[in-house]
């Protein structure tokens, strides 16, 4: 392909004023050109697999998969993470254990970066630091957002919530969308990875200054700090919070930004992504509905829910240091009232989720002395025995919520309703790098059958 925007093709010339003031100083970081070597050989890969196997079964759908939430049925297509029960994620072959180590960190840091995991979401290769450093710099330079969202976040009343608050913003950035302005004038459906990289990129690089506008609006004083052009993503996020001072929560962010990233197609954000993304819906308008996907209780809001359930757990037992014993009492108390422990099991996991494990690693060094996170690794060592004597949890183990809350709180983060808008900000790098995915592809319109109860019952056999 012949250069990253090609600045005299239709990308650049059918892009709003705004879009092309902006994006005329990006220095190109090599990564879209990557993508256009690789992505011939993996469509031809996909057709070739197609054409000899497509009428192949991939498995029984049961009456219990049909009512219960499609739970395990074999219907998509995501090639940037698989979820094994037994192992946890893997962002294209590597687990998070992989990544920890192969991913190049930002320069002075150690954890590694949503930078580095978008790189090889999108390409299945690990980045080298300069490829990594080259994309932080581009995003930095894509960051600017337009003045109607500024004006808008602005006039939002302080009372509505800010995952609301996020996904409307994201929304009305669609204003910008080149897939919007490049599918209107006709561009082949070969070249509809391209806007979608685009417009992936442009709103993955303003999410920060989104969020942190509308948490400073909503918490702090309203004044939200520059992005710096020449430091990575996480620590602009960090610093545009008001905690740039801090390198260990930097350090935190580059981590949960990472490993929050993808969990691969089938759960609600990223399923509602490409859902809408098929209708070729652009990315601002497929991760808006991805984020409204994430606000539910059952998903990105179970974090702020294990937070409460641990403050409430220490008021029941009158402290944040009980004895083992302590906790083993008031864990049966729960059950036998019928209460759950929050953060406690996870539709696929049947293993202690290894983004928990890389945040207990993380806590483990970098804090010290901090009951409520001590109190996280105890509920770890003594609730899953109890759990498994109790004999109806599937999976007694921590999954990724148990422990981000109380990192936050320890840094001085407190506002849990904030909590799945960082979520939400790192969910965006796995689930754009598919939606790109799915139009290299040129995927479907998505449309499942459904039934009726009645029909049901016909199909199975079970009316007389």
């Amino acid at each position: 392909m012949a250069g990253y925007l090609l600045r005299s093709t239709r990308l650049v010339s059918s892009a709003t004023r705004f879009q092309a003031r902006f994006m005329s100083t990006i220095e190109p970081c090599g990564l879209k050109e990557r993508l256009a070597e690789i992505i011939p050989a993996k469509v031809a890969e996909v057709k070739e697999f197609r054409a000899a196997h497509g009428s192949d079964s991939l498995g029984e759908v049961t009456v219990d998969m049909a009512y219960g939430g499609m739970r395990g049925i074999k219907g998509m297509v995501t090639e940037t993470s698989v979820l094994d029960a037994g192992e946890g994620i893997r962002y294209r072959g590597l687990t998070l254990f992989d990544c920890k180590e192969q991913l190049p960190p930002a320069p002075g840091g150690k954890q590694m970066t949503p930078e580095g995991v978008f790189w090889l979401l999108l390409t299945g290769e690990v980045p080298t630091a300069d490829q990594s450093q080259a994309l932080s710099r581009e995003w930095a330079a894509r960051a600017a957002i337009p003045t109607h969202v500024e004006d808008m976040i602005n006039a939002f009343p302080s009372h509505l919530h800010p995952m609301s608050q996020f996904s409307a913003a994201v929304v009305a950035c669609n204003s910008e969308s080149l897939f919007a302005k490049e599918y209107a004038a006709g561009i082949p459906k070969t070249d509809y990875w391209m806007p979608t990289y685009e417009d992936s990129m442009n709103l993955i690089a303003k999410l920060p200054t989104i969020a942190a506008m509308i948490y400073k609006n909503v918490f702090k004083d309203g004044v939200v700090p520059a992005i710096q052009l020449d430091q990575d993503y996480s620590f602009n996020y960090a610093n545009q919070l008001g905690f740039g001072e801090n390198k260990d929560f930097v350090e935190l962010m580059r981590l949960y930004l990472a490993i929050h990233a993808d969990h691969e197609g089938g759960n609600v954000s990223a399923h509602t992504c490409h859902l809408v993304g098929s209708a070729l819906s652009d990315p601002y308008l497929s991760f808006a509905s991805a984020l409204n996907g994430l606000a539910g209780p059952l998903h990105g809001l179970a974090n702020q829910e294990v937070l409460i359930f641990i403050r409430n757990a220490v008021e029941e037992m009158g402290t944040e240091t009980p004895t083992d014993e302590q906790l083993v009492d008031f864990t049966w108390s729960l059950l036998n009232s019928k209460r759950v422990v929050p953060g406690y099991g996870h539709a696929v996991l049947r293993v202690p989720d290894p983004r928990f494990v890389c945040q207990q690693q993380f806590a483990e060094e970098y804090i010290k002395n901090d009951n409520l996170v001590n109190l996280v690794h105890q509920i770890f060592r003594v609730v899953p025995n109890v759990l498994l004597e109790h004999g109806k949890a599937k999976n007694p183990w921590p999954n990724v919520d148990s422990h981000s809350g109380v990192l936050l709180c320890h840094y001085g983060l407190t506002e849990m309703n904030y909590y799945t808008v960082l979520f939400g900000v790192s969910r965006a790098i796995g689930v754009l790098a598919s939606l790109t995915w799915d139009r290299a592809y040129g995927l479907a319109l998505e449309r499942p059958k459904s039934m009726s109860t009645e029909g049901l019952k016909k199909f199975v056999g079970a009316t007389k």
